[in-house]
């Protein structure tokens, strides 16, 4: 992988990315995997599909996410401020006050994977009749 610089606020910054191929992710080489993985997690799917309407303490997060740990929690929200999806706003009061919320490319993923999630929730009944065929027919 060739590195490249990208402009960014301050000077240049280095960027992986194949040069002269556009991103596949089907490619196992491809930065375009690894983005994928972290907003299809399964942590960073609800976490998205909460920030959609509006900003949370990571406490309120952590209730509103119901069965995530603390530690998956900040892991998955670290992983997504890296790659520019939420942005973590730390106020200097006493006691500390950070809330987070979806940056704008955040917002078009969190509406991709609330659409998912939808879906999931409407087929839901088809995707338990097949596991109860197949589960089913492997019985007997």
């Amino acid at each position: 992988m060739a590195v490249r610089e990208r402009p960014v606020s301050g000077g240049l910054a280095p960027r992986e990315e194949t040069l002269g191929s556009p991103p596949n992710v089907n490619r196992a080489d491809c930065p375009s995997r690894g983005v994928l993985e972290h907003v299809t997690s399964r942590w960073a799917v609800l976490i998205l599909a909460a920030l959609r309407q509006r900003s949370y303490r990571f406490s309120e997060l952590r209730r509103q996410v119901g069965g995530v740990s603390e530690k998956m929690l900040a892991q998955t929200l670290q992983t997504l401020e890296r790659d520019g999806f939420i942005h973590r706003d730390a106020k200097p009061v006493i006691p500390p006050r950070v809330d987070y919320s979806l940056t704008p490319i955040g917002h078009e993923v969190a509406e991709q994977v609330w659409t998912l999630t939808r879906w999931v929730e409407g087929k839901l009944d088809h995707v338990l009749g097949a596991r109860e065929a197949y589960d089913g027919a492997r019985e007997t």
